[in-house]
């Protein structure tokens, strides 16, 4: 098969030849620039809890309900993601594991896109601030068992943990899990400098929704922030819609931690797609506010997640840091699938990948998705 359209990353005009795998890609002729249609490896989204009023964080969404949110999410681009669990009991984490990993076993080819999950506590700071909208009785300790009992429900499917270094334990935890392969990120935490640099000395390698998950009022300095902006070993993921991150933080992040050592993630939660209204994350009550862009714990102010979709991301960066189509592209793909170590993603588009793309145009600084091609198919034409 083929596929042609103005490479997102260098602005040639390309012809890109495939099968499950891409096998070759080559230049064209300068007319077909004129198409404007952009060619890009589909997006990668490392933390997204659920979507399209479907949840990942209960044991009784169905494989029906999981085909559908992975349909929407191809309509915005996404070719591969980490479902993500919040903080909970571990029966229930364990739960949602098995029943992801069947999900992903029944749906095929489609099922493919869940490439791994992401568990994001229960390891976690307890406290007001850094806890966000996890809910308190479910934050515990690291626990190496516990690790191991959710990788038997996931059929060793979990590759991405968010913990908090705040606890004795986290740098054992952390040492060990880097040897399984998994990716540590560090989140949710009122860990200080010491802890952070020696759960990143262990092997973490991330930090999850940098500037978010925190304290409303911290010290000037040292802090949490600060600590992981500044070590370069650690790539920071951003939710970028406008509302978690304000543009000065943002660029000052992005300037820290330069293009390469950022991804981007929508951290998105069951409502995002939906109508404005009450709705449930795992046991957290939440509430998508009009016009539907913002999720809060039901009755309050404090976020639960985000609404966002991954190609507004890409438009959002562009739009509140002028970053260029190819950087916010960059962090949208093969950033992501280096720190989440996918391996079959790396190269982006390039002979030898996965055939995993995206078509899509520019209008009014706005992306603008045309389809969707997964490991060779096309599962979303607009």
């Amino acid at each position: 098969m083929k596929c042609t359209g103005i490479h997102a990353l260098s602005g040639e005009p390309i012809l890109v030849r495939f099968s499950e795998v891409i096998e070759g890609v080559d230049s064209l002729i300068d007319a077909v620039a004129g198409t404007g249609s952009y060619l890009a490896p589909g997006f990668i989204d490392l933390q997204v809890n659920g979507f399209a009023g479907v949840d990942y964080n209960k044991t009784t969404t169905t494989h029906e309900q999981i085909l559908h949110s992975l349909r929407a999410q191809f309509a915005t681009g996404v070719t591969r993601l980490y479902p993500t669990l919040i903080t909970n009991s571990e029966p229930e984490i364990v739960g949602c594991l098995r029943n992801l990993a069947a999900a992903k076993e029944a749906l095929g080819h489609e099922g493919r896109a869940m490439e791994g999950f992401h568990v994001e506590g229960p390891f976690i700071s307890a406290e007001d601030g850094p806890r966000g909208a996890h809910p308190v009785r479910w934050a515990r300790k690291p626990d190496i068992e516990e690790y191991k009992r959710w990788q038997e429900a996931a059929a060793g499917q979990v590759r991405l943990v968010t913990i908090s270094p705040e606890y004795p334990e986290a740098p054992a935890f952390t040492d060990h899990l880097a040897g399984d392969g998994v990716v540590i990120s560090i989140g949710h935490t009122k860990a200080n400098s010491q802890q952070i640099a020696d759960c990143v000395s262990a092997g973490a390698t991330m930090s999850t929704h940098i500037g978010n998950g925190a304290h409303a009022v911290m010290a000037r300095h040292p802090n949490y922030i600060w600590d992981q902006l500044a070590d370069d070993r650690l790539t920071a993921s951003m939710i970028v819609d406008g509302i978690h991150l304000s543009a000065p933080f943002l660029k000052v992040a992005l300037r820290a931690k330069s293009v390469e050592r950022s991804v981007l993630v929508t951290d998105a939660v069951m409502p995002a797609g939906c109508e404005p209204g009450d709705y449930m994350l795992g046991e957290v009550e939440v509430e998508l506010l009009p016009p539907g862009d913002r999720v809060v714990l039901r009755g309050g102010t404090r976020l639960a997640g985000s609404a966002l979709r991954m190609h507004d991301a890409v438009s959002n960066l562009m739009a509140m840091v002028g970053a260029s189509l190819r950087d916010a592209i960059v962090m949208a793909t093969t950033n992501a699938a280096r720190v989440g170590r996918i391996g079959s993603r790396k190269r982006g588009l390039s002979t030898g990948d996965a055939a995993d793309f995206v078509r899509f145009t520019v209008e009014g600084g706005r992306l603008k998705i045309a389809d969707t091609w997964l490991a060779g198919k096309c599962v979303y034409e607009a």
